[in-house]
């Protein structure tokens, strides 16, 4: 069936009401200051690079592993 006016109305009330919500709820968030992002980003940096360097090595072992193992 088609539209009314009224119903297509009541439609973009409802999208700009939502709009209108969220830009009112961007007013209360609380962004975090310069240097806490440049720390929390530093330490997950610095993580990964250790995850990263734990996972390398490991699998290096188990290749060894791997070898030796296949080669007796």
């Amino acid at each position: 069936m088609a539209e009314t006016k009224v119903e297509k109305k009541a439609k973009s009330n409802k999208v700009a009401d939502f709009f209108l919500g969220v830009a009112a709820e961007f007013t209360k968030i609380m962004w975090p200051k310069r240097d806490d992002v440049i720390k929390q980003t530093s330490v997950v940096v610095v993580l990964t690079m250790i995850v990263c360097a734990v996972i390398a090595i490991l699998d290096a072992a188990f290749g060894a592993g791997m070898n030796f193992l296949t080669s007796l």
